[in-house]
């Protein structure tokens, strides 16, 4: 077995130990950024808008990694399948701008928003050094969900928008769509920390679970109600080590929750789900099924590189069938792909499409896999244990709600997505930092996966380790 890792905390290899938030000055720096990151709450205080935190925590973290190199993790993330496919991403981003039909708009938005999005997921996936570091990034993950669950039920008006129902309208954080893969992402999580908490937290959690059910009916996304549907029941098939009792309680309780916040109108108009044929999105020329296939001729015109990273808007007002031949009623729209999967073929092309799927499929299926791997003994373990090895299961659930929604909002290149593929390598980075690992064949798989085989004196400190290993077994043999 190889010695625990220096750096990585007193309580990073210790199965038994309780689970809590790291409070060293990165992780909190990281911490308040995922919560301005995820919850925009700061938009709604033009005080702190105006300090730009976003820039400013960035800055600092940073900054501070650069003065504190020891306190990331000595792995190299880049051995790890979601950020080899983040890195891939960002690399084809640049050539879409090259190669697609505005290098302006395209090289303006990885500037000003996409590099930031890739630089954040890897200082959050290099800042992961064992359970209790991927443990408080999911926490802020579930925080801000918490705070957007606040705003839709006490801040944000309600406007019918002529559908049967009334929705959260004029919100200033996210649309309604848009807020509701926010929360499908954010519900697997909550439940994750729900299986390993107890006390105060567990209340605090059972609250935001609620309050993210309620913020959902409010939202009046059809989206956003497939994404729960399909967040439940792969709940119910996923997770290992729940009681199905248990399971249906929350269930229960959820649903108890949308529909008692439900707003008039809403279940007629999620009843227009089984009426697609009748839906705007079907028959209008603005709506999704014709921006789809608009979408898949700017693929076939640009199939390798795209029509560039954040261009579907522009080519719906030059290239499109509808601007060339002049074919339509009224102001010619620039509208956004309103599918995060189009906006991946489109703007990156055929290779972009299929880094994007296999982003997505791989965080599905590659931590049920690792669940496989994983002692049978830690599903009943201690905290830290108990929280690996139930985060094999509500990560691809998080991951499904993503890929539910994603495909009526347009979030292929926005923050959610990386901050899931960084906690994904993450934990990765955890499995790893339990000792317990190597009798699965898991920890050591590669030395580059192992904190313990970099940096001087490592091969000491094995050696010391071995030479313990050895002694304790010969006095037991005696």
């Amino acid at each position: 077995m190889n010695a625990p890792a220096a750096g990585v905390g007193p309580l990073a290899g210790h199965a038994n130990a309780p689970l809590a938030f790291v409070r060293d000055p990165l992780r909190l720096l990281l911490f308040v950024l995922t919560i301005i990151t995820i919850s925009r709450v700061h938009l709604h205080y033009p005080v702190l808008a105006k300090m730009r935190p976003v820039l400013l925590l960035s800055f600092l973290a940073v900054g501070y990694v650069y003065l504190n190199p020891r306190q990331l993790t000595r792995a190299n993330v880049m051995n790890l399948w979601p950020m080899r496919l983040v890195a891939l991403l960002a690399v084809l981003s640049c050539c879409s701008a090259a190669f697609g039909i505005s290098l302006g708009a395209s090289a303006s938005f990885i500037l000003d928003s996409y590099a930031k999005t890739i630089a954040y997921a890897f200082l959050i996936a290099v800042s992961i050094r064992n359970a209790r570091d991927l443990y408080t990034f999911v926490w802020a993950y579930v925080i801000s969900c918490g705070i957007l669950a606040i705003f839709a039920l006490f801040l944000f008006d309600l406007s019918s928008g002529g559908g049967y129902a009334a929705r959260l309208d004029e919100m200033y954080t996210y649309d309604s769509n848009d807020l509701g893969l926010i929360l499908m992402i954010g519900l697997p999580l909550n439940l994750l920390l729900l299986f390993v908490d107890r006390g105060l937290k567990r209340w605090a959690l059972l609250a935001i679970l609620v309050g993210i059910a309620a913020a959902m009916a409010r939202s009046g996304s059809r989206g956003g109600f497939l994404g729960l549907i399909a967040v439940g029941l792969s709940a119910l098939v996923l997770i290992n080590g729940v009681s199905a009792a248990r399971r249906f309680a929350v269930l229960v309780a959820t649903v108890i929750a949308l529909v008692v916040a439900a707003p008039p109108g809403y279940w007629k108009q999620m009843e227009t789900i089984m009426a697609p044929n009748e839906d705007y999105n079907v028959t209008s020329t603005e709506g999704r099924t014709a921006l789809m296939k608009r979408g898949m001729g700017y693929m076939a015109q640009y199939p390798v590189f795209g029509i560039g990273i954040w261009n579907f808007a522009r080519a719906e007002c030059t290239i499109s069938p509808k601007a060339v031949a002049r074919q339509f009623n009224g102001p010619l729209r620039c509208t956004a792909p309103h599918n995060s999967f189009v906006q991946a073929g489109t703007e990156l092309g055929v290779p972009g499409l299929i880094a994007y799927v296999s982003l997505l499929f791989g965080g599905i299926i590659a931590p049920i896999r690792l669940r496989r791997r994983l002692p049978s003994s830690w599903r009943g373990g201690g905290p830290t244990e108990r929280f690996i090895y139930a985060a094999t299961s509500f990560f691809p659930i998080a991951m499904i709600g993503f890929v539910v929604t994603s495909f009526f909002v347009t979030f292929a290149f926005a923050d959610p997505l990386y901050l899931l593929a960084g906690l994904m390598a993450g934990l990765y980075l955890a499995v790893d930092a339990q000792p317990q690992a190597e009798t699965s064949g898991i920890a050591g798989r590669t030395q580059q996966l192992n904190p313990a085989t970099s940096g001087p004196g490592w091969r000491v400190r094995r050696s010391a380790w071995r030479f313990f290993r050895a002694s304790t077994s010969l006095i037991a043999a005696r």
